[in-house]
């Protein structure tokens, strides 16, 4: 059991959640079935924090990354002396042309992505990129195709996709244990402080706001349960001085009839809870992201069921695997990309309903 991370249920920085879940497993053995494809060589580009996080996943898993590259070579440098990385790239061009290079992660800020995506993929590489994969719609389609015409993998890394946890409960829901799901609440609030408006949470420039940052993650946690996309969206939302959305309220409809209710912020701290409500029973994650606990209310008695599944810490490292393994094949791991664009188009439509729109899209 995995009380002492998620008895107190107390707000935390996601960063020091991800350090805190570092720490509760050094010591431990590598789990044997998180890797089990062929392994492939990654390169990273960026030097931020998640590609610290990557980083150090890889480094539990007893790997390594093989070569970064990043707008400051003399960051990189630093990144590549910290975790025992064996090339520096003067460019990303010299990254893509590297024949030792299978695969890319992709960790600068999202409105970058689709610049990066056209190159890396174009050059016969295999690519996670993370969260938001892509402004909208229309790129996300144009780096799908880029992908299917150069033989590669493209693979959006939003942690829920790729959670052990996830697998587990829809595996269970696909042999109808807990009977149909009727509705899916799902809420996200951040806390970022308005002192610093040119942030990348703030600043229009950067693709700030809400629905590409976290919003993200309540639409996959909900569409990874329903049985089609939302065909219907009504939604309220405040849009901050930037131009970019603060916080929101929506709700979804697909074809059978199943709803989505969601609730953003970026200036109020609100559990990261899901609640997927099904004719037998309610499902309750808390901190979804990363989720590798779940409890279950079953209707007919109230009792609760705890599940387990995956461990927080190694949230990276499901990703890196899921792409291998896309690689080698895997129909399973293939197929996420078609939830993620589903939430991408979902994405997409709010933020036109919002008026919320990037300099790249105009």
């Amino acid at each position: 059991m995995k009380t002492d991370m998620h008895a107190s249920a107390q707000p935390r920085d996601a960063a020091e959640a991800a350090r805190a879940a570092f720490v509760a497993v050094q010591g431990k053995p590598f789990p044997t079935d998180i890797f089990t494809a062929p392994r492939l060589r990654w390169a990273v580009i960026g030097c931020g924090v998640i590609a610290n996080q990557m980083a150090q996943s890889f480094a539990l898993a007893g790997r390594s990354i093989h070569g970064v590259a990043n707008r400051t070579y003399a960051k990189a440098a630093a990144f590549a002396e910290a975790y025992g990385i064996q090339r520096v790239y003067s460019s990303v061009r010299d990254l893509y042309d590297d024949p030792e290079v299978d695969a890319v992660y992709i960790t600068t800020p999202h409105n970058t992505h689709i610049e990066y995506l056209r190159a890396a993929l174009s050059a016969g590489k295999h690519v996670l990129c993370e969260k938001s994969i892509t402004l909208n719609s229309a790129e996300l389609e144009e780096a799908r195709m880029l992908a299917r015409e150069h033989g590669v993998v493209l693979m959006d890394a939003t942690t829920v996709l790729h959670m052990p946890l996830y697998k587990e409960l829809r595996r269970r829901a696909d042999a109808g244990e807990f009977g149909r799901l009727r509705l899916a609440q799902v809420n996200f609030g951040s806390f970022h402080s308005y002192e610093d408006e040119t942030s990348r949470f703030w600043n229009r420039n950067l693709a700030g706001g809400a629905m590409l940052d976290i919003g993200v993650y309540a639409l996959t946690v909900a569409r990874l349960f329903m049985e089609s996309k939302p065909a219907e969206v009504v939604s309220l939302a405040n849009v901050f001085h930037t131009g970019v959305d603060e916080e929101s309220g929506f709700v979804t409809r697909n074809a059978e009839g199943q709803l989505g209710v969601f609730s953003l912020s970026m200036h109020a701290k609100q559990p990261k809870r899901a609640d997927l409500c099904f004719d037998d029973c309610y499902i309750e994650i808390m901190a979804y992201p990363r989720a590798d606990r779940a409890e279950i209310v079953w209707t007919s008695d109230g009792h609760r069921e705890v599940v387990e599944a995956g461990e927080e810490a190694y949230a990276l490292c499901y990703e890196a695997a899921n792409l291998e393994k896309a690689v080698a094949g895997d129909s399973s791991s293939l197929g996420l990309i078609e939830y993620a664009s589903d939430v991408m188009e979902t994405m997409t439509r709010l933020r036109a309903d919002w008026g919320v729109v990037y300099p790249e899209e105009e």
